[in-house]
């Protein structure tokens, strides 16, 4: 039986443009370079491409340095795509440039309109349930809107607290499979993943927590051989991508694409 929440037809990616070294950062450690950073997304891509699945690669757009990062900018689920109205002003214009995009694929794109704020870099969507944890990025009155907008297809969802310092929830976990998740031990000591089972990243290895499954490939960031093993030996399909420059601008691996199967119009 097909899993909705990681076998997908379909990805939409964005290239990353010059104003990248202009993204925005927790913590400067320095600029991104623009060359190797899109070395590492064409490997990013290609990996994507390797399952099968029809990629879709968007112009970059360099009024918004950030843009880099579609996963924010909506929620594809089978049935309806919604673009999201992220948290940081400088970036409100990405959801809405994304949407032409959306609505060649889907009969159904709506829009996150109220006061609230939502990114999608907060949403962790399982086989049983949506999670949205609250950030700097996402607030309740934008978990609350979103929340009305699934009911109809009977999507539950879930409000949890992403933890103090950490930008999204999902910068501390990932989906592996229906019944298992890839966590930090801060987040996953919340109690938020009760029911699921749960692999910690290893110490110090934090950051690979925002890895993917997309279809038969779990891609996670380069540099961490403790939980890269840890996956193998649980028969996990590892695929290495660069991602030392989009780590400067807090992004992962699910940050850098949209993942979908979209309905047939």
């Amino acid at each position: 039986m097909t899993k909705r929440s990681y076998t997908f037809t379909h990805a939409i990616a964005r290239t990353p443009g010059q104003s990248i070294t202009q993204g925005l950062r927790a913590v400067d450690v320095g600029a991104p370079d623009h060359e190797v950073f899109l070395k590492h997304h064409d490997d990013y891509v290609a990996a994507l491409e390797s399952t099968g699945a029809t990629i879709i690669t968007l112009d970059a757009m360099e009024e918004f340095p950030d843009s880099v990062f579609v996963e924010d900018a909506a929620l594809c689920l089978p049935e309806v795509a919604i673009a999201m109205r992220p948290g940081a002003s400088s970036r409100l214009g990405e959801a809405a440039a994304m949407i032409p995009s959306l609505e060649k694929l889907y009969d159904t794109v709506l829009t996150i309109q109220g006061e609230g704020f939502i990114d999608g870099g907060d949403i962790l969507t399982t086989e049983r349930e949506i999670l949205i944890g609250t950030s700097a990025r996402t607030d309740t009155a934008g978990i609350e809107e979103l929340h009305k907008m699934v009911a109809p297809w009977n999507y539950k969802v879930r409000e949890l607290q992403t933890p103090e310092g950490v930008l999204h929830f999902k910068t501390d976990c990932s989906l592996l499979d229906e019944e298992t998740i890839l966590s930090t031990k801060r987040l996953d000591a919340s109690g938020c993943f009760e029911g699921y089972r749960v692999l910690h990243t290893a110490e110090g290895e934090e950051a690979c927590a925002n890895s993917i499954r997309f279809n038969d490939l779990v891609l996670m960031p380069d540099g961490f051989p403790k939980t890269e093993e840890l996956l193998v030996k649980e028969g996990y399909n590892i695929r290495k991508i660069g991602n030392s420059e989009a780590a400067k601008l807090d992004g992962g691996m699910s940050c850098l694409s949209l993942r979908f199967s979209p309905p047939m119009m």
